[in-house]
């Protein structure tokens, strides 16, 4: 099969696509044809070496860890799927990703794709859907009535928190460039602020939650927004303890979980016309440097896929 892999941490030039041996499945594993696989920061953080204390990892590498894809062999101990399925995942991520044409899955982690949407959209899904879900649902337990204000409303995971929390009743503020607030209008956001002119501090206050997808001064600022026992919940980095004391709120850093319930429940929501992906750019596998570079300076809207297998209109 074709793969891009690295074979040592570095820039974008470290990425290489070469003929590699197609993956060996254990009992409870399945092999997917990869159609389509999504860029996230955590793929070139990972190449730079910037996560190699908590992410050991050997080479060859395959990055990426959002697929979609079909079936193409199942191990022994496999009852749930069978070869022909179509397929979404979050793989693990101490394991070889989704940047090939095959990948190898433990059955756990793979549900079947929602039926609406072609590959490439599913597979923009599984990493940033989990991450909203995890964020807003397992570790704020945002519910119906509170206020939230999330920082990228228009990125990977905030344009799709912005539905779930739509979703569970809450009222949305989100910051993103002007550019992005038709889009954010669009989806049902309640309130949209241009960060580029406007001090997100200045004009919110007294909500319950923060989802955090920026990190630094931002989060930092953030602090000041929250009611009295409100939660910063990051995505990028362990919010202050001082900080959060300081203004006697709570705080967390969401470190998302494969979790095959939660992936089905977005597939099911995606069916139902209640949540839907924004896929801005779509490029081959031969291109996954340029793609990451992409990924990397930020301000995408919604998510960048690598299309390695040509799907007909549906």
């Amino acid at each position: 099969m074709k793969a891009v892999s690295i074979y040592s941490y570095g820039g974008p030039e470290v990425l290489v696509q070469k003929d590699a041996p197609r993956p060996h499945i254990d009992v409870n594993e399945v092999l997917v044809q990869v159609h389509a696989a999504a860029i996230n920061p955590v793929d070139w953080k990972v190449r730079e070496g910037q996560l190699k204390a908590s992410l050991p990892h050997t080479f060859p590498l395959v990055l990426g860890w959002d697929v979609s894809g079909v079936v193409a062999q199942i191990g022994s101990g496999v009852g749930r799927l069978k070869v022909g399925d179509e397929v979404f995942s979050r793989p693990d991520i101490l394991r070889d990703g989704a940047y090939a044409e095959f990948v190898a899955i433990r059955e756990s982690e793979v549900v079947l794709k929602p039926r609406s949407v072609d590959h490439v959209h599913a597979a923009a899904l599984p990493l940033a859907g989990l991450t909203a879900w995890q964020a807003l649902f397992d570790v704020a337990g945002l519910v119906s009535g509170q206020r939230i204000l999330i920082h990228g409303a228009a990125g990977g995971v905030g344009h799709l928190a912005v539905q779930l929390a739509r979703n569970r009743g809450a009222q949305v503020i989100g910051t993103a460039s002007a550019t992005n607030h038709d889009f954010l209008r669009k989806l049902g956001i309640d309130e949209v602020i241009d960060y580029w002119t406007v001090r997100f501090e200045d004009v919110v206050r007294d909500v319950d939650v923060v989802l955090d997808t920026i990190g630094g001064a931002v989060q930092e600022r953030s602090m000041k927004v929250l009611k009295p026992g409100g939660i910063l919940v990051s995505t990028v980095s362990a919010p202050s303890v001082g900080s959060a004391d300081e203004h006697r709120v709570r705080h967390a850093l969401v470190v998302m979980q494969p979790n095959a319930i939660q992936l089905t429940e977005i597939a099911r929501m995606v069916d139902a016309g209640k949540l839907g992906v924004c896929v801005e750019t779509i490029l081959p596998l031969s291109d996954a440097a340029g793609a990451q570079e992409l990924n990397r300076r930020g301000h995408t809207r919604g998510k960048i896929v690598l299309q390695v297998v040509e799907q007909s209109d549906r």
